[in-house]
């Protein structure tokens, strides 16, 4: 006689309960800075990307939805979460950190919020510069002219004539004072806000390439200020008596970018393949190694402090240019803070090698690290007013956006059908 088989047990309750439970998975969402948002959430592991963008919407509130990506351990979710959980070390008592980064929106917008067309320049204009306190705009051009443009009105205030080549460089003064212009005919002139020519600058033997102030928390009034060239030269000026304090002619090509720290060290690219940094003495300090093509452009993560001293939205009025001097500086250890206790100045340098290299110039010739991913060479770099983000341009067509502090990359902003030369922060 055959046995009779046995009819196999119905699941219980509890069991279906602990499958289901198997199925699902606490997560967590940070941003790319390693900020949680809110709780736990128990979600199912065949989550889709789509159905994680919805959910990250409606977590961050979005009137309207918007498109993110998402990564696990580095491996991002291209479809489902369970098949990148699989990618990485997942315990299932582990709560999932999942990071999520804003993509671009690809869609072109038309031009509603311009306010003014501003025409007056006879030939295209190559520079463009706010003064610190917001209120004036100078703008070079291939006219050879500087022209003044009050902000509130939107109209020309002054036309300025010196030049006799292409503007390629403009920088005001931290205290608002003066402004400063390089040309293709191998001088500087400094002009007053109102238009009129204090002097010209004569040494350079070729075209001025950049010009930085020296930052007013360091000394005030601003008197000095340091140019670069085509020449390979780096010159230190003063203004009061128009003529160069220091010359360095250490590089051995073309100078593209100079820059004047917050520490009072002054920062060089070239197309010699080296960064410099100097005192303000000339003294080298050190030499920065890295890139393997001609260094293009230069970045400080206090550059929007430097530039503006002691103006910001409080709109204080000060007595004298000590009391700007203490307030400047009052803003630059306040934005070293907001990194951090431990945050010192960086400095990135973008190359024609496809690369930018992160740096902490003021203690160390080592780099932090080298931002890759760029398809072409980059053209400009600039951070944040906060200096927590960083944007660079790319001849690849791109923007990418990557972390102030530590360089890591935050994501890509795609759209343009051309090169990219220039990337510009502003502050609201």
């Amino acid at each position: 006689m055959d046995p009779i088989p046995l009819k196999k047990k119905k699941h219980s309750e509890d069991d279906k309960n602990e499958e289901q439970k198997s199925e699902s998975v606490f997560v967590n969402f940070v941003n790319a800075g390693g900020e949680e948002l809110a709780n736990e959430f128990s979600i199912k592991k065949d989550e889709n990307r789509e159905s994680l963008n919805t959910l990250i919407n409606k977590v961050l509130g979005n009137e309207e939805k918007r498109p993110y990506s998402f990564y696990v351990e580095g491996f991002e979710v291209t479809s489902t979460l369970k098949e990148a959980l699989e990618r990485t070390s997942y315990k299932s008592e582990n709560v999932i950190k999942i990071q999520y980064n804003p993509e671009a929106i690809f869609e072109v917008k038309p031009l509603t919020r311009a306010t003014s067309t501003l025409e007056c320049h006879l030939g295209e204009i190559l520079c463009i510069a706010f003064s610190p306190d917001g209120q004036t705009m100078a703008s070079g051009s291939g006219d050879s002219t500087v022209r003044l443009w009050d902000i509130t009105t939107e109209t020309p205030m002054a036309k300025c004539e010196g030049h006799k080549g292409w503007v390629l460089c403009l920088a005001w003064s931290p205290d608002c004072n003066l402004l400063a212009s390089g040309s293709m005919d191998n001088k500087i002139c400094i002009w007053e806000p109102n238009g009129k020519l204090r002097g010209k600058l004569s040494g350079h033997s070729k075209w001025v390439t950049s010009i930085a102030w020296e930052p007013i928390h360091l000394r005030a009034p601003c008197v000095r200020l340091v140019s670069s060239s085509k020449d390979s030269t780096v010159r230190i000026w003063n203004i009061l008596s128009l003529s160069v304090e220091v010359t360095i002619s250490v590089h051995t090509d073309t100078v593209t970018k100079v820059l004047w720290g917050g520490t009072g060290l002054i920062y060089s690219g070239s197309h010699d393949r080296t960064v410099k940094v100097w005192n303000d003495k000339g003294k080298l300090v050190r030499s920065l190694d890295g890139h393997a093509h001609w260094v293009n452009t230069l970045a400080l993560s206090t550059e929007h402090i430097l530039r503006t001293g002691s103006y910001d939205y409080t709109n204080q009025k000060f007595k004298n240019a000590e009391e700007m001097k203490v307030y400047a500086g009052k803003r630059y250890k306040e934005a070293l803070l907001a990194g951090g206790p431990n945050n010192h100045e960086k400095l990135v340098s973008g190359s024609d090698d496809f690369t930018m290299i992160m740096w902490d110039p003021t203690h160390s010739k080592k780099a932090i690290c080298r931002m890759t991913g760029h398809q072409q060479l980059i053209n400009h770099a600039a951070f944040s007013p906060s200096g927590l983000i960083l944007a660079s341009a790319s001849f690849d067509k791109s923007i990418k956006l990557w972390n102030g502090l530590n360089g890591k990359y935050i994501g890509s902003l795609r759209g343009h059908v051309g090169s990219v030369y220039q990337v510009i922060s502003i502050s609201f």
